[in-house]
């Protein structure tokens, strides 16, 4: 009986023993189970799909291979923030780093008169002590100073070339930066002259490497201004300037300012240079311009400081000369004032009613006195503009009811004959037109009788009085072909038209060379031009002629870009077979690198020498002809 209760009592321990151990094995595989999948979801989420998850127990281990130290951290906390961080255990790898990046290498050389400063990082495999060699050389009796830092990784591709470059242009550049990198070199520089600018321009841009970048800031003097001018205007068409001209960008924008008060609209410039008469320009430029503006009406003139006031036609002689009076006793000692009010025409009561349309030599025209109604005075003024252009036509014409009924008629043929002038006046009047000036059309006064006779009838009574000058006329004035010719070789001599290195692109230096030739070509008139290409000798004879004649074409249609009437011009490409200069040296493979600028003559007629002989051999071999055709019947054709 107490055996038998042993063993019951050992039973049910052992039972309860084997119930605990498959309800904690259950437990731990539940608990394996949901740390594993909540640890996977997590790093799912943060896109870490690279992280292999296991659990064993209590314990979450984390595998696989992170792209970067980061990106292994991430997963650690993403899996800490699912489970106790003590749980986590890190079996991860991180990829293997590829190296730093190398360094950007830079030199900042910079040259003046005290010598030569080097600032910058550069490869250790650069030969250093060339590098300052070569600059010592260029400083002279200048220091150089090395403040170089070097970095021991490879050298990147198109360095030795950049420096190399660089240091070759410094040698022709006394007061400059030059910035080099593996792709690109920039300089700023100051240069003497704007023809000494586009030297270096040119010779710097066919000197660089052809797949190397190059920034050039090359800065020349500011033009000298001869006489230093401004003139200003207000009238009906609004405040303008005509001409603006200031010493600094200060004096300029005081000077538009003042102008931007008076009435000044849209956009306007001063050029700005050398050459001016006083330091008081802008404030004397200020105080005219103010003054003009209380006038109402009118133009300022400078011409250096000589200044001339002129009010439109009806102003007041009291305001006039309250305007003026104030006007020179505040200006700037140097500064002379010139003002001029414009007498009134008589009024009806004093005189007969007048039309006058003058014409300047500038060929501005100026129209005053009476016309009979709105709707003629509009006409008259777009006649006018037909005539002589847009905005050179101004009007202070009033309206006058009473006129006679041929006003309109011999004012149109006043206008129309005033085209005919390079610079004069028409005057109508009651009984009479009167047409004066000069013309360089030799039979203008022909053609204004006969205009005049036309549109007024023979009965009218007009008078002319224009004379001929052969200075205005634009076929007798023109130079002669061989008189182009040398003015085109005479702007060539010291400038030349020159292109980016390997291509028909005209240099941007070489403009205003070709702006200058176009100017004498214009005046010319009708000639028949050659426009001829020439190259040195270096590359393929076939792809020199293709360049050479590119260029050409291009310089053709820069002409044609400028208005030059280019119909009988062509342009020829001889390429290297026409050399001037030896092409064994630098020097003589650049003046062979042209264009050339050719008039071509007409062929001279060869003559035949015609005498008695051969006349009247001429005329038997016509006589016989003439009998066979006679003795032809006509049955026979």
């Amino acid at each position: 009986m107490r055996l038998s209760s042993l063993f019951i009592i050992l039973g049910t321990f052992v039972s309860a023993a084997i119930a605990c151990l498959f309800a904690a094995s259950l437990a731990v595989t539940l608990i394996e189970d949901n740390s594993e999948i909540g640890v996977r979801r997590a790093l799912d989420e943060q896109e870490l799909t690279w992280a292999e998850v296991y659990a064993d127990g209590l314990q979450v281990f984390l595998t696989g291979t992170a792209p970067s130290e980061a990106s292994r951290f991430l997963a650690v906390s993403t899996a800490g923030s699912v489970v106790d961080a003590a749980r986590v255990i890190d079996n991860m790898e991180v990829k293997a780093d590829k190296g730093l990046t190398p360094p950007r290498f830079s030199i900042e050389i910079l040259r003046n008169d005290s010598g030569i400063s080097l600032i910058g990082l550069i490869p250790a495999a650069t030969d250093r002590e060339r590098l300052i060699d070569d600059l010592t050389d260029i400083a002279g009796e200048g220091n150089v100073a090395d403040l170089l830092e070097s970095a021991d990784y490879p050298v990147p591709d198109g360095w030795d070339r950049a420096l190399e470059f660089g240091i070759e242009s410094l040698g022709s550049l006394p007061r400059s930066k030059i910035s080099i990198d593996a792709t690109r070199v920039g300089v700023t520089a100051m240069s003497d002259s704007a023809e000494a600018k586009r030297k270096l321009e040119t010779d710097l841009t066919r000197a660089a490497p052809r797949d190397l970048r190059i920034v050039l800031d090359i800065s020349a003097p500011r033009p000298v201004i001869t006489p230093f001018s401004l003139r200003f205007l207000i009238d009906d068409a609004g405040a303008r300037f005509d001409s603006c001209s200031a010493e600094s960008e200060t004096s300029r924008d005081r000077i538009l300012s003042a102008a931007l008060k008076a009435g000044l609209s849209g956009k306007a410039s001063c050029t700005i240079g050398l050459g001016v008469p006083s330091p008081n320009w802008s404030r004397a430029a200020e105080m005219s311009i103010a003054a003009l503006a209380k006038l109402g009406a009118g133009s300022i003139t400078f011409a250096d400081a000589d200044i001339t006031l002129v009010a439109a036609e009806g102003t007041e002689q009291a305001l006039f000369d309250q305007v003026v009076g104030e006007l020179e006793n505040a200006l700037p000692e140097v500064f002379t004032l010139h003002a001029v009010l414009p007498e009134t025409p008589q009024s009806e009561a004093a005189g007969p009613p007048e039309f006058v349309a003058t014409l300047s030599p500038e060929g501005l025209v100026q129209m005053r006195g009476r016309l009979p109604d709105e709707l003629f005075r509009d006409t008259a003024m777009s006649f006018a503009r037909a005539r002589f252009g847009f905005d050179v036509v101004h009007s202070s014409a009033r309206i006058d009811e009473k006129l006679p009924a041929t006003w309109p008629i011999r004012v149109l043929a006043g206008l129309e004959a005033l085209s005919y002038l390079s610079n004069g006046a028409v005057t109508i009047s009651p009984d009479s037109v009167v047409v004066s000036g000069n013309t360089g059309n030799s039979d203008a006064n022909a053609t204004i009788a006969r205009l005049l006779s036309e549109k007024l009838g023979e009965a009218e009574r007009f008078s002319i009085d224009v004379t001929y000058q052969e200075k205005l006329d634009p076929v007798a004035s023109l130079p002669t072909p061989e008189e182009c010719e040398v003015q085109i070789k005479a702007i060539q001599a010291n400038r030349k038209i020159s292109f980016e290195p390997g291509s028909d692109t005209i240099d941007a230096g070489a403009r205003k060379t070709l702006d200058d030739i176009a100017e004498i070509l214009k005046k010319c008139g009708p000639l028949k031009l050659e426009i001829g290409g020439h190259t040195d000798s270096q590359g393929r004879e076939v792809m020199n002629q293709q360049l050479s004649q590119a260029r050409a074409q291009a310089v053709l249609n820069g002409l044609r870009a400028r208005r030059v009437l280019t119909s009988t011009f062509t342009a020829v490409g001889y390429g290297e077979t026409q050399p001037i200069a030896d092409n064994g040296t630098e020097d003589g493979r650049e003046a062979n690198r042209r264009i050339e600028f050719r008039i071509i003559r007409p062929e001279p007629i060869e003559e035949t020498e015609t005498t008695l002989e051969s006349v009247e051999q001429d005329a038997a071999d016509a006589a016989e002809d003439g009998a066979q055709d006679e003795g032809t019947p006509d049955d026979q054709n």
